[in-house]
């Protein structure tokens, strides 16, 4: 009898559909120094649900644990147009890191529609569009010792307000990473150094 349940259940094991992942909605470029840039694809929304793009859509997980970094308030909005599928963009999307009641580890992107509220719908284009800002240095680096993919969810500005709610869908780094522009100084000053030292054999 043991035998026969053992294999019944190998068996419905075996017929199990695995279950889907979530479309990735938003690929993040940290390619260039002290820049990030934000692009929608073609992935379509999980869930349906609306709400105020002040309070935003927040990247889950974007930052390593215990990575301090600010508020993002010196980022500069270079050129963008991202937004909601359904929404019209106000061109004027912008960065936030909650550091309060603790230093958050999500990366939040608010004030992107011009609309009274951004809408998504299951099944449907998520986002469109890209925006691309330029970071202090300190705040670049902290990006640079983050995650490579996470989850998007909406509204939400921090960790405590996705307790919950579905994700929206997923986000992933492309493009690859470059090292610190620190770890750029001291790999030129051993390269200078290693010509010094050809120089004189």
């Amino acid at each position: 009898m043991k035998k026969l349940l053992a294999v019944a259940a190998l068996l419905a094991a075996a017929t199990m559909t695995p279950a889907a992942k979530a479309d990735l909605l938003l690929t993040v470029d940290l390619s260039v120094i002290n820049q990030i840039t934000i692009t929608a694809t073609d992935g379509l929304s999980e869930i349906t649900t609306s709400g105020s793009d002040t309070t935003g859509v927040y990247l889950d997980l974007f930052y390593g644990a215990g990575v301090a970094g600010g508020g993002l308030g010196d980022s500069t909005l270079v050129a963008g147009d991202l937004t909601s599928f359904l929404n019209t963009s106000d061109g004027s999307p912008l960065l936030f890191r909650s550091t309060f009641p603790d230093v958050d580890t999500g990366l939040n992107l608010f004030t992107f529609t011009d609309d009274l509220d951004a809408e998504f719908v299951a099944g449907t284009q998520a986002f469109s569009g890209s925006a691309t800002y330029t970071l202090n240095a300190d705040d670049y680096s902290d990006m640079l010792l983050g995650n490579t993919s996470g989850d998007v969810y909406f509204p939400a500005d921090s960790d405590d307000d996705i307790t919950g709610l579905t994700p929206l869908g997923t986000w992933e780094v492309v493009g690859g990473v470059i090292p610190e522009p620190t770890t750029f100084a001291l790999s030129a000053i051993g390269l200078i150094g290693l010509g010094g030292l050809r120089r004189r054999s």
